[in-house]
């Protein structure tokens, strides 16, 4: 969501219902009225077949844009917010951000457009097309191109786009900043000749070929970063800092004292955020932080109020903190999850002080620091001219409240579908290390009524880094958890360590060993619900997992068969010396260097150790837990002799995009289990 600098107005993507996948631009005003500025249905009537096709990098980032919705996924304002630009299949659009100012209008570029940005005054675009930043006017008169790849590098650098690990891992999406007085660029150049290229296909159609992906696997070479300052009159230079011991580039941007820079050592033990000399592109050290496992990113930070005071974070007394110039500002026990933003001298800012909820809070000079957002739940917010606009995942689904002046002022309609089940999680508090855990049981379930049975177990954990499934808030998770416990399970959700909303110390004690400490964590949980619950049969338990979750269930049955009876397996991450170095790394260190903690991690090792039902699911064009770890996984079991079931999602990647398949999968995972745990 985007606020207008008079906080009259509030832009944001919509569908039109919870059943249209397809998201539009819309607008809310000061009286309430909402209004669809950008229809995707009338863009795609008007553009036709669109522009030519993007290069694969491109695509990609198309792909990763609509993995959860379809039409218009993203959009740019200038600093005025009266105008918007988007890309639609390629296509370029300009859109008047006010009602009554007239309709979308195309801009026409030089090939497929990726990722337009405004300058602040409004008057020119700046856009990725095959591999290079151009820049336009909206009348769409003056096209030119700032950089692109020279002969012969076509296919491997691109100019003004991110790269995989920093959009992946890093949560670094952008690839190029305007300057405030709109007359220069900061850009990435982003060359990956000496990354790893993978080919993703789909087996289902042979005819149809594989698309390269740039993917540096752990150990291996990222793609070679720089940024460079490309001013509209033609001349450029290059920012310069030691790019070989700060490969990782984690956050930048431009605001009104200059460029800014943060960049991240290979082992990510350093941090270092560095002010840009705008005519050189020489560069000084702000703050330096050091961690001897790693300096964790704050999502949203390394950025600067209006004074000048930068905004970052620090972790003492096992509490990630935020620091504004240079002093810790917040409590400890406090823990920052991210910065949402800064108005002014203003830092908007998500923490929690109970890991089951995540709050909206603001600091300042003036008043320290408030809380803003309140109630159960997960809350985010955006602030400017003195409206703010929160967006919050409550237990009975979302709500988007919009404050001015800190005073209620109406909503923004939600038009999410409801369930036809309502989750219904007993929170619980397990074990001698307090791990947070939700326990579902089926409505109609009476443990005390003399002809209730023992249900079976199903655990159901996420438990890895970067997220939280037990949360008073209605999330997908929780509804999936309530659909198996109304097919005759009680299904436990534990979040164990590695989790965030815990602390520094909780977050890394998964170093160097990504298994072990979390399936103590999940077994623990589920003997402590057992001790007080007899109606949970633990001579029945199953585990269910996706991503890092289903790695966590195929280790599970693998090395502690005595507790976990059945497992499903979905786009499980198998061999960490597969999936990318600034994720990996992370945690298990460089391959080179730290072998042992990849042997460890690696399930195929433990393949000759298959003792229960396991069922493998993954897409097979998954471009982010490539199909190629199930496949090893289930050669493995076949060698070591060991039955196993295997199910293929064709064309998926690894969010399931499809209706039909995503409905039908989790009937198919129920019928599994059941028999494995049933008969």
């Amino acid at each position: 969501m985007t606020v207008t600098p008079d906080g009259e107005r509030v832009l944001f993507l919509r569908t039109r219902s919870g059943t249209d996948p397809s998201g539009g631009l819309w607008v809310r005003e000061a009286d309430g009225g909402e209004h669809l500025l950008a229809d995707p249905a009338v863009l795609q009537a008007v553009a036709g077949s669109g522009p030519a096709e993007p290069t694969p990098e491109e695509a990609a980032r198309r792909e990763r844009d609509r993995d959860l919705s379809t039409g218009v996924t993203g959009y740019a304002v200038d600093d005025a917010a009266e105008l918007a630009v988007l890309a639609l299949d390629g296509a370029l659009w300009a859109v008047p951000a006010r009602p009554g100012r007239g309709g979308p209008f195309p801009v026409p570029a030089a090939g497929p457009a990726v990722d337009p940005r405004l300058s602040p005054d409004g008057r020119l675009v700046a856009y990725v097309t095959r591999g290079a930043l151009h820049v336009v006017r909206t009348d769409g008169t003056g096209d030119r191109r700032l950089a692109g790849p020279g002969e012969g590098e076509a296919g491997k650098v691109t100019y003004g786009l991110t790269d995989h690990v920093s959009e992946e891992s890093l949560g670094r999406a952008r690839g190029h900043w305007w300057a405030p007085d709109g007359r220069a660029l900061l850009v990435a150049r982003v060359d990956n000749t000496d990354v790893c290229v993978r080919f993703l296909g789909d087996p289902a159609d042979p005819a149809r070929a594989p698309r390269p992906q740039h993917y540096p696997e752990a150990g291996t070479a990222n793609a070679d970063i720089s940024l460079h300052l490309l001013r509209l009159d033609g001349t450029g230079t290059e920012v310069d800092w030691d790019r070989r011991a700060f490969e990782y580039v984690a956050a930048a941007g431009w605001d009104a004292h200059g460029p800014l820079l943060t960049v991240q050592s290979r082992d990510q033990r350093t941090l270092l955020t560095l002010a840009v000399d705008a005519a050189t592109g020489a560069t000084r050290e702000l703050e330096r932080q050091h961690d001897q496992h790693w300096v964790e990113l704050l999502p949203g930070a390394y950025c600067r109020t209006a004074s000048g005071a930068l905004v970052t974070a620090r972790e003492s007394e096992d509490t990630r903190r935020l620091c504004v110039g240079g002093h810790v500002v917040t409590p400890p026990a406090l823990q920052v999850s991210g910065v949402l933003g800064t108005d002014g001298e203003t830092v908007l800012f998500s923490a929690s002080e109970d890991p089951l909820e995540r709050h909206v809070w603001s600091w300042s000079p003036e008043a320290g620091t408030v809380r803003i957002s309140d109630g159960p739940g997960l809350h985010s917010a955006v602030l400017r001219g003195g409206t703010t606009v929160l967006h919050s995942l409550t237990p009975d689904g979302p709500r988007v409240t919009v404050l001015r002046d800190g005073t209620a002022a109406g909503t923004v309609r939600s038009l999410v579908e409801e369930p036809s089940l309502r989750p219904r999680p007993e929170l619980l508090t397990l074990g001698e290390r307090r791990l947070r855990s939700a326990l579902f049981l089926p409505s109609w379930y009476e443990p005390a009524a003399p002809d209730s049975s023992p249900l079976p177990v199903l655990l159901a954990p996420y438990s890895g880094p970067g997220m939280q499934l037990v949360v008073r808030a209605r999330i997908w998770h929780a509804l999936v958890a309530q659909w198996f416990a109304e097919h005759g399970y009680a299904v436990l959700v534990t979040d164990g360590r590695g989790t965030p909303g815990r602390g520094p110390a909780w977050e890394k004690a998964v170093r160097g060993d990504q298994f072990t400490p979390v399936l103590e964590d999940q077994a623990d949980a589920l003997r402590a619900a057992a001790a007080a619950r007899p109606y949970l049969d633990t001579a029945r338990v199953g585990i269910q997992g996706w991503s890092y979750g289903g790695a966590l269930a195929t280790a599970a049955v693998l090395r502690h068969p005595e507790t976990f009876h059945a497992a499903v397996a979905g786009a499980p991450s198998i061999d960490p010396r597969l999936y990318d170095t600034h994720w990996k790394e992370r945690f298990l260190g460089h391959p080179a260097e730290h072998p042992e903690n990849y042997d460890r991690c690696t399930l195929t090792r433990d393949a000759h150790l298959l003792r229960r039902p396991l069922l493998l699911v993954h897409g097979t064009a998954d471009d982010n837990v490539a199909f190629a770890h199930t496949l090893r996984m289930s050669a493995a079991l076949l060698a070591a002799g060991r039955e196993h079931s295997v199910l293929p999602l064709p064309g998926q990647s690894h969010i399931v995009g499809d209706p039909v398949t995503a409905e039908r999968l989790l009937p198919a995972q129920l019928l599994f289990l059941d028999k494995a745990l049933r008969t």
